[in-house]
């Protein structure tokens, strides 16, 4: 555990990189992340509990009006759940798809099956209590980063990270 901190500690913004992952979003399109990001700049919602789906949910609708106004930026919600056997996947897909209305939400959120511990290194993630906010683009490059539920504050850092050039 202090291994894992001092690392996240120890690691800067120019250091983590999204690592290569390929798995479906809930319309059963496979993606290849971070190639497959939709932006040049992709706002990434990465959650690893059921509950903070409620923290994301503050973000959204701040989100969605920040990426109609800035070009080639998308956004995405990134379930992050420990490797299983494919039923268990398929079960756990279809109860999510099920829950979410809109096929836009269903199109950016892609869960990933895997092997969290080498997933949270490669992004300086040094725990799984909160959700983590990145801005990530096409090639993983992590570009700015924020943790927890939407602020006006973070708000507003969000969208300087995301129009500075």
């Amino acid at each position: 555990m202090l291994a894992t901190l001092l690392l996240a500690m120890t690691l800067s913004i120019d250091s983590t990189r999204f690592p290569t992952v390929t798995f479906d979003n809930l319309e059963r399109k496979s993606f290849t992340l971070p190639r497959d990001f939709g932006g040049e700049r992709n706002v990434v919602f990465i959650a690893f509990q059921r509950l903070q789906q409620a923290d994301i949910d503050t973000w959204v609708p701040f989100v969605k009006a920040l990426v109609a106004r800035t070009p080639g930026t998308e956004y995405y919600e990134i379930p992050t759940i420990k490797r299983m056997i494919t039923p268990m996947r398929w079960m756990i897909n279809s109860g999510m798809r099920g829950g979410i209305d809109h096929r836009d939400a269903r199109e950016r959120t892609i869960t990933l099956y895997l092997d969290k511990e080498p997933f949270k290194r490669s992004l300086g993630i040094a725990n799984e209590d909160t959700i983590h906010v990145l801005i990530v683009d096409r090639e993983g490059r992590v570009l700015w980063r924020t943790t927890g539920a939407f602020s006006e504050e973070e708000g507003r850092h969000l969208e300087r990270a995301l129009t500075a050039r």
